[in-house]
């Protein structure tokens, strides 16, 4: 998939897929929110009006309040690809949130997940 198709992709397109994953192994709604928050910066009232909005990836995280300080350290695999190795900032963002509802979706404590990533 070419990266402006993911990025014009709503992140309210891509949420409900994250809730749905982490559900399908025992997790939360609430924990989902946890882990996008910390990386964005955005609160409850922020990412619910980017949902209605519809933003895009492109603008939600454009929009973002703040990317995390420890964002950067996340590491690992998705889609085949290093997170750590993706050149451009946006996608590498994108895979870093996709990375973390893995985690999660994984039984990786909350606490591992968003302090050290």
């Amino acid at each position: 998939m070419k990266n402006e198709k993911i990025f014009s992709m709503t992140f309210a397109a891509v949420y409900p897929l994250y809730i749905q994953k982490a559900e399908r192994k025992g997790r939360t709604k609430s924990e989902v929110d946890a882990v996008i928050c910390w990386l964005t910066g955005y609160d409850e009232t922020g990412l619910t009006a980017q949902i209605e909005n519809e933003a895009t990836l492109e603008a939600f995280f454009a929009d973002a309040p703040e990317i995390h300080t420890n964002a950067p350290l996340i590491k690992g695999v998705i889609c085949g690809v290093r997170v750590e190795e993706i050149k451009d900032p946006l996608m590498q963002k994108i895979r870093w949130m996709d990375k973390l509802v893995d985690e999660l979706a994984k039984g990786k404590a909350m606490n591992k997940i968003c302090v050290t990533a």
